[in-house]
């Protein structure tokens, strides 16, 4: 009898170890760092989530979503990428729910590196630096974020697509006057772009004139009144979407607008929203949408 119960206790404690190995393992494993495959990255920065959409990084999270698809347009953020709230005031207890592997953020944000680390790791970069060449800084940007997800030759392939799509639109755009590229803040202010910005960047890239040679702040843009247009009357005016609410009428009625050359010429050129201080997948947008818009002109003439 005693050997029977010792043979019985002896076989549950057999299974009971097995059960409690088996438990271990699996706490060990749900321990261990996520792997590049796995791992989730979240960024309040649409510069960033960009990218990151760009080189197939796992997106858990980003902010502003209306605004990132007004604003940015392409790539579009997929469905069950999760809703931060405002870039400047996050949703901390929504990142909490499913923390991410890490959080990417740049310097305007900077305030929030506290708090956001009691969630995840913080890294900021630093895009649109001053005294920085942006067409290099973007390129730079693109390989650190491929580095840092494990999507080194998703990056690497972004950036020979971008320099194969510019070796084809050198070839493909007319000639042009100088262009003046403008977003609207409100229906008589306009940031103008230049020095430093993405737009002229782009420009550069395919041999095209910026008209803007006054200075610009380190977004590379100037913030200046619509009839400082009026001193660049031969140049090309670009639009650059979203107008702000309202604008659209009142320009309408604008003698202001209405008489400018570009205006009244009917040679100025509107663009989709492309955001306008963003990195590689903004550039390939805006030079696409540029290069079409000014051979669509050229084919109407």
């Amino acid at each position: 009898m005693w050997s029977l119960f010792s043979d019985a206790f002896a076989a549950m404690c057999h299974r009971s170890m097995l059960s409690f190995l088996a438990r271990c393992c699996l706490m060990a494993t749900c321990w261990l760092p996520l792997s590049s495959a796995h791992a989730q990255w979240a960024t309040l920065n649409w510069t960033i989530a960009e990218t990151l959409l760009a080189i197939d990084a796992p997106l858990s999270g980003t902010a502003q979503h209306k605004g990132y698809h007004e604003w940015v347009g392409e790539p579009g953020v997929p469905d069950g990428v999760a809703d931060l709230g405002l870039r400047s005031q996050p949703n901390l207890e929504l990142m909490a729910q499913s923390p991410p592997a890490h959080t990417f953020i740049s310097p305007m944000f900077a305030g929030l590196t506290e708090r956001l680390e009691r969630v995840a790791p913080v890294t900021s970069f630093y895009p649109y630096s001053p005294g920085t060449h942006t067409w290099q800084e973007i390129h730079t940007l693109t390989r650190q974020l491929g580095e840092l997800t494990d999507r080194r030759e998703q990056a690497a392939q972004l950036i020979s697509e971008m320099q194969a799509l510019l070796e084809t639109l050198r070839q493909q755009r007319p000639d042009t006057p100088p262009l003046l590229m403008v977003q609207f803040m409100d229906a008589r202010h306009v940031r103008v772009f230049g020095d430093n910005s993405l737009y002229h960047a782009v420009l550069e890239q395919i041999d095209l004139a910026n008209a803007w040679d006054r200075p610009t702040n380190a977004w590379g843009f100037s913030l200046v009144g619509i009839e400082a247009l009026y001193d660049y009357p031969e140049a090309t005016l670009v639009v650059v979407e979203p107008l702000p609410a309202g604008v659209e009428a009142s320009l309408a009625k604008s003698g202001l607008w209405q008489h400018l050359p570009s205006v009244k010429n009917a040679t100025l050129l509107r663009l989709p929203p492309v955001w306008s201080f963003g990195a590689l997948p903004a550039a390939q947008r805006f030079a696409r949408e540029l290069v079409a818009a000014l051979m669509l002109r050229s084919s109407l003439e």
